[in-house]
């Protein structure tokens, strides 16, 4: 399997991208989570859409706000039977990597994948809360060395 990775601002978006993007989340935060919420946030705009293909089709993506403080990445995803090849690590090191080395990172991480989030050097800054029904914990990435 040999990923395509791209990076897309909003401006940058075609709308069939972008129309693979919302239909993933959809897939993954709605259908499978089974969670009614507003996934189109008005966030997007202010986003770095990251986007792991396999041939044409989207199979992780997660965004990164660079301008909020601490930095953010969020709706971070992979695509139910894709999951255990490394995607997901993969995804996130593609979007701690666009985050300059001296800010800190946050993320909301659903309580589950909190071990996932400290192999990559995450730690938990608060106690949990619920998210749209679903567990939740704040993260931050704290210390990192420039490349």
């Amino acid at each position: 399997m040999l990923l395509t990775w791209q990076l897309f601002s909003w401006e940058e978006l075609t709308t069939e991208v972008l129309y693979t993007i919302l239909a993933l989340r959809a897939e993954v935060f709605i259908v499978e989570q089974e969670c009614a919420y507003l996934d189109t946030d008005g966030k997007d705009k202010e986003a770095l859409h990251v986007c792991a293909f396999d041939k044409n089709q989207l199979i992780g993506y997660a965004r990164v706000f660079l301008h909020e403080s601490p930095c953010s990445i969020g709706r971070v995803l992979v695509k139910k039977e894709r999951r255990g090849k490394h995607i997901g690590q993969r995804l996130m090191e593609k979007c701690i990597a666009l985050i300059p080395a001296e800010k800190e990172v946050f993320i909301s991480a659903q309580e589950h994948l909190k071990t996932f989030y400290e192999s990559l050097g995450f730690t938990q800054s608060g106690t949990g809360y619920l998210e749209d029904g679903i567990p939740h914990i704040p993260m931050l990435l704290i210390s990192r060395n420039a490349s």
